[in-house]
């Protein structure tokens, strides 16, 4: 009863409207990646798939934000199946040596790919931390060592674009080549813009 009542308020306030761009939805385990405004990105973006596709998309998320009280904690493992995991720099026990954070991160990737499972999809932000809207920041390695991990997903690329209100999603679709970890973060970054771009130049007037 929750999660319908979490969508309908998610929809009313935000005004969004899910738009696929060449692909469809789909049972088939997914990585939906999107740019990153705000705390509701995630619950906007999840709340715009089909009922039966929530039911199977873990957004990730920081558990910073998600953790300090009981209602958060609740509707993260309860309701959204949320991943939480610790982000670089948060928290008293940060890694403060390069060499420490990287392993950090290492174990990040890895527990997410672990998440996937055999039926479950993700949601998640690559720019690591939220941006103005305008365009998505520079991705962090995350996603990209999280594909080598798990090739056989989907990625499917998100523009949330916000005004007033989130009132357009736009989701398209998108292989990464294997190769430089420079080259997947640059290639899962211009599709992004890309869809943003095909959203603008076909918004309903």
């Amino acid at each position: 009863m929750i999660a319908p009542l979490i969508v309908a308020i998610t929809r009313l306030l935000s005004g969004a409207q899910a738009r696929w761009v060449g692909c469809d939805p789909s049972s088939r385990q997914r990585i939906y990646f999107a740019n990153h405004t705000s705390h509701l990105d995630f619950v906007v973006l999840w709340s715009a798939l089909p009922p039966a596709l929530r039911r199977l998309t873990r957004p990730v998320a920081g558990r910073d934000y998600w953790e300090p009280n009981a209602l958060r904690r609740y509707l993260a493992a309860r309701v959204f199946q949320a991943v939480l995991v610790d982000r670089q720099g948060s928290g008293g026990g940060a890694a403060t040596d390069r060499a420490a954070k990287i392993e950090a991160a290492r174990r990040t990737v890895e527990r997410t790919a672990q998440a996937l499972g055999t039926q479950h999809s993700l949601i998640v932000f690559p720019e690591g931390t939220r941006g103005s809207g305008a365009e998505p920041g520079p991705f962090k390695s995350g996603l990209y060592h999280l594909v080598q991990l798990r090739p056989d997903v989907e990625l499917i690329p998100a523009w949330l674009e916000f005004r007033v209100r989130c009132n357009q999603i736009e989701a398209g679709s998108l292989r990464l080549r294997p190769g430089r970890q420079e080259d997947g973060r640059r290639q899962g970054r211009s599709r992004a813009l890309a869809i943003r771009e095909h959203g603008r130049r076909h918004r309903p007037v």
